[in-house]
């Protein structure tokens, strides 16, 4: 049985973007597609009307939220299987249970009352900094969320983060029919000359030593390694390489501008119960020009 797509929806224009671009990514891997809305409502019964029902007011209105966004799923695509769920829980906890049962979980940008100005809501930070499953948020312009653009982006790190990276970032060019761009930031060793400054993005943390530190013949090796299992597992995707200098944030972020979707890595330390999520994929949540996402590695 294929795991479902979860999908967090609340009823905000982000969560209504994350469910049509859910129901497209259901399709293209075959998979049913699983709307959830957590919410709870005791806590605002007596800010909402009764509508004349015996059930709290807000359940009815989350009843009315997930029942609303399985017709526009159904709309899209009759052909994919949609269920629903509403659960009197926090969204982000409700997430996290439904990971280790979902293909993927995904959420939007942002979600209702959020605070104006902010670049990502904190649901959706906080599910993308814990989930033991991939995590996509979608964001991004108009072509990108489209998925016209043709090209799949991951960023490659270090050793530790094991393929699974790689691996799902070939699958989903596999399914797009589309090219897969394998991006290393690297920086010359602090001892050689022409080194360049740390830069960071407006808005962002300061990030000093998001880029691996190693010669620059050493870099398109990285990749190969990289690399090599995937090229056999997919003949019919068309890989590139990219070895670009600088720091890997301010690489990745100007790559996702024409890409469909940008994947990156993130480790999930044994016993570690925080947010979990590095300055890199911090930076790309935040600012990115399309789709995130999150693949998570224990360690």
């Amino acid at each position: 049985m294929e795991l479902p797509l979860v999908v967090g929806v609340d009823g905000s224009e982000s969560s209504l973007l994350a469910v049509d671009w859910a129901v497209d990514e259901a399709a293209r891997h075959g998979l049913p597609l699983r709307l959830v809305h957590a919410f709870r409502w005791e806590r605002y019964e007596r800010a909402l009307p009764s509508f004349g029902t015996a059930r709290p007011a807000g359940e009815v209105m989350a009843q009315h939220v997930v029942a609303s966004c399985a017709e526009r799923a159904r709309l899209r695509d009759p052909e994919v299987k949609v269920s629903t769920d509403v659960v009197a829980a926090d969204a982000v906890s409700t997430l996290l249970r439904a990971g280790p049962e979902a293909f993927a979980l995904v959420t939007g940008a942002r979600g209702r009352g959020e605070v104006a100005g902010l670049l990502l809501g904190s649901v959706s930070l906080t599910v993308a900094a814990r989930a033991m499953c991939p995590v996509i948020v979608v964001r991004g312009g108009e072509g990108n969320l489209r998925g016209s653009l043709g090209r799949v982006v991951v960023g490659v790190g270090d050793a530790t983060e094991g393929t699974g990276t790689v691996r799902f970032a070939a699958r989903e060019a596999e399914a797009r029919g589309c090219a897969l761009t394998a991006v290393r930031a690297w920086r010359r060793p602090l001892h050689e000359p022409g080194s360049p400054p740390a830069e960071s993005v407006p808005g962002a943390p300061q990030l000093t030593a998001d880029a691996a530190v190693e010669p620059e013949e050493q870099v398109s090796a990285t990749l190969e390694d990289a690399l090599r299992e995937v090229v056999r597992e997919h003949p019919d995707v068309d890989v590139s390489r990219r070895a670009l200098e600088g720091p890997a944030h301010r690489v990745l972020l100007e790559a996702a501008a024409d890409a469909d979707l940008i994947v990156v890595g993130a480790l999930r330390r044994h016993g570690h119960f925080g947010l979990q999520l590095g300055s890199v994929a911090h930076a790309l949540l935040h600012h990115s020009a399309c789709p995130v996402a999150v693949v998570p590695h224990r360690v």
